[in-house]
């Protein structure tokens, strides 16, 4: 079992010197709008924190960490007596974005970040084997709070991380001087979550696929010695993104008689299927199927019509 955690990093104790992290200081001391938290994603864990160790502190009841198959990871970290963000709360996030002690930060558990978010800024910083310098990926990062800080940052930014290990410690009676941005911790009260080591959480996304949005015959039914086609708009299942180009495969019978397509492609976002329909095929049965592949993934629909 590890020791207890040693508050030998200066922004884990606070009360000693913080601002070697660069703290990012608003002279004008604006704070983030509070919103209320979004539900966890389908792939969800809680992890439950000790309570009550002292009435006068933050006191985190529980984390629950959740990703989306975008790879939004999202951190909710539950601190019921601290309803709003007041100027003198902090929240420091320690990151082992491998899940391996024996990388990163050799004094920090192997935390290959650290997330600061005070005055209402979230900042990440990443460990560049001395020191935590700013992270040149951190786009994704978003904060808010309401009953304890909600913070969002993709997997992306955390070196594309599919198991990570975090704790999390809030912070209250942190005064900044609004001049220097020198911080005070004379009166501060914190808690730390886990006491003991970091917890571990798996990203896990579900495989993107191809999503049919829309599968349009024109005209509605074949006709006979008319050109008749289908149109396929397929978009991404993670992203909605719809495809724009790719492989088309048009499959075309009328009866046992296959037809071949004088148009099979991608245009305008959907993709293509012509044929032309003989024109002594009135009252027979034409089949068709439109297949489009893009980047490994496939969507396909199939159509069933009597011949008018």
């Amino acid at each position: 079992m590890r020791d207890v955690r040693p508050l030998k990093r200066p922004w884990q104790a606070l009360a000693l010197a913080l601002p070697v992290l660069a703290v990012p200081f608003l002279a004008s001391g604006a704070l983030a709008e509070s919103t209320a938290p979004a539900s966890p994603a389908a792939n969800s864990t809680t992890y439950q924190d000790s309570v009550g160790e002292d009435s006068t502190a933050p006191d985190i009841t529980t984390i629950v960490a959740s990703n989306d198959d975008a790879g939004t990871v999202t951190f909710r970290i539950n601190v019921p007596n601290r309803a709003q963000l007041t100027q003198d709360l902090v929240l420091i996030m320690d990151i082992d974005s491998d899940a391996n002690q024996a990388t990163g930060d050799p004094q920090n558990f192997g935390a290959d970040y650290i997330l600061q978010y005070l005055l209402g800024e979230a900042v990440l910083y990443k460990w560049d084997g001395t020191d935590y310098t700013l992270s040149a990926t951190q786009s994704s990062l978003t904060a808010s709070w309401a009953s304890g800080p909600t913070i969002k940052v993709n997997a992306a930014d955390l070196n594309n991380t599919r198991r990570l290990a975090f704790d999390a410690l809030v912070v209250s009676g942190v005064v900044f001087d609004q001049t220097t941005g020198d911080i005070d911790c004379t009166a501060c009260k914190r808690d730390v979550a886990p006491l003991i080591g970091l917890y571990t959480f798996d990203v896990k996304t579900t495989p993107p696929t191809l999503v049919v949005k829309s599968f349009r015959p024109t005209p509605a039914r074949p006709a006979a010695g008319r050109p008749f086609t289908l149109r396929l708009v397929a978009a991404r299942s993670d992203s909605g993104a719809v495809v724009q180009n790719g492989r088309v495969t048009c499959v075309g019978k009328l009866g046992n008689l296959r037809l071949r397509a004088t148009v099979q492609r991608v245009q305008g976002g959907a993709a293509t299927c012509t044929w032309s329909i003989p024109a002594n095929a009135r009252g027979k049965t034409f089949r068709g199927s439109v297949t489009v592949s893009f980047e490994g993934l496939k969507a396909a629909q199939s159509y069933t019509g009597k011949v008018r």
